[in-house]
């Protein structure tokens, strides 16, 4: 079983660097676009009441909702790439 899980110095440094670069470049997409998104607040407009508008309707093709999909699926990246990162120190410290 062991042997099965054995592999060469060579590709778990390329398997870990792979891992750390993608995870580099993960987390700093999702700060860059967590920084570009406009708070969730309401402002005052939510006390009184308004009334639903054209942008609140279709706000599922905003820029905001599709801000929101990218740093779902950069956390997504960044967390399985940790995730593959973690095995390879596993399989290689047995």
């Amino acid at each position: 079983m062991l042997n099965l899980l054995a592999i060469s110095y060579e590709l778990y440094m390329a398997l870990s660097i792979v891992c750390l670069v993608l995870s580099v470049i993960a987390s700093i997409f999702v700060i860059i676009i967590v920084i570009i998104q406009p708070g969730n607040s309401s402002g005052i407009g939510a006390i009184n009441g308004q009334s639903e508008t054209f942008y609140g309707k279709n706000k599922s093709k905003t820029l905001e909702s599709k801000l929101r999909k990218l740093t779902v699926i950069a956390v997504i990246v960044m967390a399985v790439c940790m995730i593959c990162f973690y095995i390879l120190s596993l399989i290689k410290g047995i």
